[in-house]
């Protein structure tokens, strides 16, 4: 019998700076992953809480004396010899001038230049809930006219939403409707057409793919810099996603949900079983509304997608 991988529980710091900058340090010759950059922190020792675990930590590593600040999220990751979970928390207030007192390089990061630095998976998804709407609006077809569902598009970006996939109906009258979805947004929201990239292309903004699309394409469908997204149910389908590029996905559902009846619930076990073997970003969906967001990122999620939980509805009398 295989024995148990052994379970390592992680604390890192997103140190900001009076400029807004990001501390990383670089991963030294001896360590795993030499070379990568990540976020500093450590392991938390018996006994230690958090918060001691990362003060002592970040003493250690770059002679500073922090105060730690407000928990970012939890990204639970499988690595071949560990089951890692990297908490991730705000450092905003320290004492001390940073410098790598165990050999290792520090640089101070723009964060839109995050990215550009090679991180292990564990971090990858920590970079992009600093940088990437934590809920993900799926709209729901016109029922009727598109006056009204327009402005409730708009309602729902001007109330703070900033990532949104469009479902157009099966019509003629999909591509008028994208076409005034895009002047809706505007460069306010992120704007992501599902399955159609011809269209997307077109108009010049990101694809949502369907899960059997994943398997169809031999390469991502639109360039870098312009969203990509996919609709997962398993463990295949999101590596599927992660080989072809994707710029994040969206697993489910998490919960039993009004728009997929039929559809067995994974929870959030299953949930984080599939989280911590990719290094996408990851929504989770089905049954989750914005006051989820922190429970989705206790089990590594970006944050929620959701339809009728994140559409606006219509104004009374």
């Amino acid at each position: 019998m295989t024995p148990p991988l052994r379970s390592i529980h992680v604390v890192a710091a997103v140190i900001t700076d009076a400029r807004g900058r990001i501390l990383l340090n670089r991963r030294t010759g001896d360590s795993d992953m030499a070379g990568l950059w990540e976020f500093p922190g450590g392991k938390r020792e018996p006994g230690e809480t958090s918060e001691q675990a990362l003060a002592r930590e970040l003493h250690e590593e770059l002679g500073i004396e922090a105060e730690v600040g407000e928990w970012l999220m939890d990204v639970p990751q499988l690595y071949p010899d560990k089951r890692l979970r990297l908490e991730v928390r705000h450092v905003r207030q320290w004492k001390g001038n940073a410098r790598g007192r165990e050999g290792q390089a520090i640089t101070w990061v723009a964060p839109e230049k995050l990215t550009r630095y090679s991180m292990p998976p564990a971090d990858q998804p920590a970079v992009a809930a600093l940088m990437q709407a934590d809920r993900y609006l799926v709209t729901p077809e016109p029922a009727a006219g598109t006056a009204a569902w327009l402005e409730r598009l708009q309602a729902a970006v001007e109330g703070g939403i900033r990532r949104v996939q469009l479902r157009t109906p099966r019509s003629e009258a999909r591509i008028a409707l994208a076409r005034d979805a895009v002047d809706c947004v505007g460069r306010h929201a992120e704007l992501l057409l599902n399955r159609d990239i011809e269209l997307a292309r077109e108009l010049g903004v990101g694809v949502h793919l369907g899960s059997e699309q994943l398997l169809q394409l031999e390469r991502r469908p639109l360039p870098d810099g312009v969203p990509v997204a996919a609709s997962c149910h398993d463990l295949a389908q999101l590596q599927a996603a992660q080989r072809l590029g994707c710029d994040f996905a969206v697993l489910g559902p998490v919960r039993a949900t009004a728009s997929h009846p039929g559809a067995a619930p994974l929870g959030w076990e299953a949930f984080e079983r599939m989280r911590e073997q990719v290094a996408l970003p990851i929504y989770a969906i089905g049954g989750l509304a914005a006051d989820d967001v922190d429970a989705a990122r206790r089990h590594g999620a970006q944050g929620v997608a959701a339809i009728r939980a994140l559409w606006p509805q219509p104004v009374t009398g």
